[in-house]
């Protein structure tokens, strides 16, 4: 009995296809969340994974979404010993559109298909084989010790793909059922395929509109050019003092002041370029932060979509308004509530009253957990005993994720192990998981639970029961 027979134990699933064929397994069930009537298929996913629980002692209980008309959620635990730590895990098993007929080499997005170290399919990275790998983990862990040597929780949705409605409520509906000492998860990306990454929190996100609307109808630009306000040009120009020419956030309050020395010692040196995606652009965003400063400790404005008149078969015509989506992601010390009345000041102040600014409710607030917190230490400690080599170590992702919820209504130190990289072409056709990661990743969740459940040296300060 030890922890490298069961880090071994783990890492065989990968090398005996067993890992593959139970990925394989949730790939095949089309969890699309963002599409119309998959009610069925979102249940299935759910009895799956409870018939997977159930194997390993867990006491599965489904939970109604609070928010009618959302799909269902588990609740599955394992209970030792209600005087032992207690972890609290998450995963979603919904994804994104299939986009079936847009993958390459006519694959299916929901039959797995591998191609030299990848294994592609929906949901792959994103979420089925993160939380897959934690659970098959675990159960080499029950299969070497005969036990955990601590508390287990897991909380599964199905509709993070849409903003995890409900999830809020449910959590303070479940307070008590989910008392744990840490939470531990998996979602997002590794910055570099070849080393492990750990964060602790994650950018908020704010999408909202911005439109000009001066009248119905387009109107000929040879009899009304220069006589009619140009909607496009308006929203350009506003759109134009929000950021300067290299991106830089102009509007005040979008500034964070929580780039703190301490955040920039642990953003030092982390790389953010992928072999296998995007050149950086190095004369973009903030010019005095460093490239990972700007996507790990800064705010960043993007607009994701713009329209006005019609792109496919332009006119001769002055349109009647136009559009912009747009979202801000945000860092810890940016008020949620205060980002779109700062901005209505902003362009008010500069002549645009006529540019409208629509919805706007965050869909995930800010969060971040210190890197030299206890059980972020901790946590360090054991992947870097695992992997022979220090993981990348994140104050928060650069995307968003709802750890608010578990930071912050839970009150729970979070960290997040990630188990996929980032040109794994999650929401995109082609997404895929590399084998190899995958492997490692069922070593370092192997050593990590075996850690826990050892006992030394862990956190003091533990909740010592569970509800």
């Amino acid at each position: 009995m030890s922890r490298e027979t069961a880090i071994a134990a783990a890492q065989d699933q990968a090398d005996g296809g067993v890992f593959a064929a139970a990925l394989a397994a949730l790939v095949a069930i089309p969890s699309e969340s963002q599409v119309p009537g998959a009610e069925a298929a979102l249940a299935s996913y759910l009895a799956v994974m409870e018939e997977r629980l159930d194997a390993l002692g867990f006491d599965c209980r489904r939970l109604a979404n609070p928010r009618p008309g959302a799909p269902p959620l588990l609740l599955a635990r394992r209970i030792e010993d209600p005087s032992l730590p207690t972890v609290l895990s998450y995963g979603h098993g919904d994804v994104t559109h299939g986009q079936a007929g847009h993958w390459a080499a006519g694959r299916d997005p929901f039959v797995l298909s591998a191609e030299g170290p990848r294994l592609y399919g929906r949901g792959a990275a994103d979420n089925k084989a993160q939380h897959l790998i934690n659970l098959m983990a675990l159960d080499a862990v029950l299969a070497v010790r005969g036990r955990l040597g601590f508390n287990m929780l897991l909380l599964l949705e199905m509709a993070e793909e849409i903003g995890s409605p409900g999830l809020a409520a449910l959590a303070e509906a479940e307070r008590e059922a989910l008392r744990a000492d840490v939470f531990i998860a998996s979602d997002g990306p590794r910055l570099q395929p070849g080393v492990p990454t750990m964060f602790m929190g994650a950018r908020g996100v704010l999408n909202f509109d911005l439109s000009v609307r001066l009248r119905e109808g387009a109107h000929h630009s040879g009899n009304w050019g220069g006589l009619l306000a140009d909607p496009a040009m308006i929203l350009a120009q506003a759109l134009s003092v929000i950021t300067d020419a290299r991106g830089q956030i102009l509007v005040p309050e979008w500034r964070p002041g929580s780039l703190t020395a301490s955040v920039r010692a642990a953003l030092a040196e982390l790389p953010v370029e992928e072999p296998d995606g995007p050149a950086i652009d190095t004369g973009w965003g903030e010019a005095s932060l460093s490239p990972a400063e700007r996507v790990f400790g800064w705010n960043s404005f993007a607009v994701l979509a713009m329209k006005a008149g019609v792109p496919e078969a332009p006119q001769n015509a002055i349109s009647g308004e136009a559009r912009a989506n747009c979202q801000l992601r945000f860092v810890v010390g940016t008020e949620p509530e205060e980002v779109l009345p700062a901005l209505r000041r902003h362009l008010d102040a500069r002549g645009f009253e006529r540019v409208q600014i629509e919805g706007g409710e965050a869909a995930f607030a800010a969060t971040r957990l210190d890197p030299e917190a206890p059980w972020a230490r901790f946590v360090r400690d054991s992947l870097t005993r695992s992997a022979g080599r220090p993981p990348h170590v994140l104050p928060n992702l650069g995307g968003s994720l709802p750890n608010d919820i578990f930071a912050g209504i839970l009150g729970l130190p979070t960290i997040w192990i990630p188990h996929s990289y980032r040109a794994c072409n999650q929401h995109a056709p082609d997404e895929h998981v590399l084998l190899p990661l995958c492997r490692e990743a069922l070593g370092l969740m192997a050593g990590l639970w075996w850690d826990i459940g050892d006992g030394a040296g862990l956190p003091e300060g533990r909740s010592g029961t569970v509800g």
